[in-house]
């Protein structure tokens, strides 16, 4: 019987996710303070409190944005020196909602481009990566909402990619997982890949690094992107260990199988069960990828856990069958001591 994550059809359902702003339109008009889901409560205590998150100049506060316009254009500080000189107008920039949202965040979550740049040339640089009550930065917000000139204009300004979310995401994750393209290229452009690695090689909240959300949402051109800046293909994901190389052959991705192969990817690396990739083709039925894999070499005869070699899956699929040809030394794929 095949192993589990081997011969079962199970494209990763289990841990793919679906990040966002998580209702982000509600966010100014809650009454109550939103509450950290209680299912990061560990991931959490990587990070302080809300309160103690915040610069000591900010303070809360229930404002809106109807007069966003209005408090940029009488604003005119530029370093965490002038706050304690700021107008009662301009005490707006040093404020923050019941939910953690700066004015920042929430021109930001208004889809504002010109008032979310003018701020972020009035903010001080510490300012920039408050995270409100859900963990999101301003970079974070951004990205989700695809404000690719907001999401340059705050990292010129030195916005930190590495803060992550309620689920674990940076805003690097956040752009990879739902095909922000722009996002990316803007977040990384000016990054040399020795500075970048600590970034990709995070994992959010479920084992899950920049790379592996990239191939399990099928993001070929952000693949390449990553690959350019020396992602390491073959990190394996915190759950059941599988490489990038291992999701794309789940999810019978032979664009990203390819791609990953021709770039180096280790074709025999192995699962924290032992299942290699070809395990996995075999498993799932898949002769054209697993001829793939034969093509760059794979190890017909590693085993896993279970003891099976990738032929003990083939369930009588003649197609792959054909991939392990029976010889004087093998029977069922097991190799036979002759003299």
């Amino acid at each position: 019987m095949a192993s589990d994550g081997c011969g079962k059809e199970d494209l990763q359902e289990d841990i793919r996710m679906d990040s966002g702003i998580e209702s982000y339109g509600s966010i100014l008009t809650s009454e109550e303070p939103r509450e950290p889901s209680s299912d990061f409560s560990g991931p959490r205590d990587k990070f302080s409190t809300a309160e103690e998150r915040l610069d000591s100049a900010y303070t809360s506060s229930s404002i809106t944005v109807e007069s966003l316009s209005d408090i940029v254009e009488d604003c005119t500080i530029s370093s965490a020196e002038d706050l304690p000189e700021l107008s009662e107008k301009e005490n707006l920039l040093t404020t923050i909602t019941e939910d953690g949202d700066t004015i920042l965040h929430l021109a930001i979550i208004h889809e504002d481009i010109f008032i979310s740049q003018e701020l972020i040339q009035l903010f001080p640089k510490e300012a920039l990566d408050i995270q409100n009550n859900l963990y999101q930065s301003p970079l974070h917000l951004a990205t989700y909402l695809n404000l690719t000139q907001v999401v340059t204009s705050l990292m010129n300004k030195g916005a930190s990619l590495e803060l992550q979310d309620q689920d674990g995401n940076t805003p690097l994750h956040v752009a990879c997982q739902h095909g922000q393209q722009e996002c990316v290229i803007g977040m990384t452009r000016d990054i040399p890949p020795s500075s970048l690695a600590p970034v990709l090689q995070t994992q959010n909240w479920r084992g899950l690094t920049c790379l592996h959300l990239a191939a399990l949402n099928k993001q070929h051109h952000i693949m390449k992107l990553l690959m350019k800046k020396k992602a390491d293909l073959n990190i394996q994901e915190g759950t059941a260990g599988k490489t990038a190389l291992h999701l794309a052959v789940e999810l019978h991705d032979m664009t990203s199988v390819k791609l990953l192969l021709k770039e180096g990817a280790n074709v025999d690396a192995p699962m924290f069960n032992g299942c290699t990739p070809l395990h996995l083709a075999v498993g799932r039925q898949d002769a054209q990828i697993a001829d793939l894999l034969c093509q760059f070499g794979a190890d017909k005869m590693l085993r896993n856990m279970e003891d099976e070699t990738a032929l003990d899956l083939a369930d009588g699929n003649n197609d792959i069958l054909a991939l392990f040809p029976f010889d004087d030394i093998q029977i069922s794929g097991r190799s036979v001591v002759t003299f």
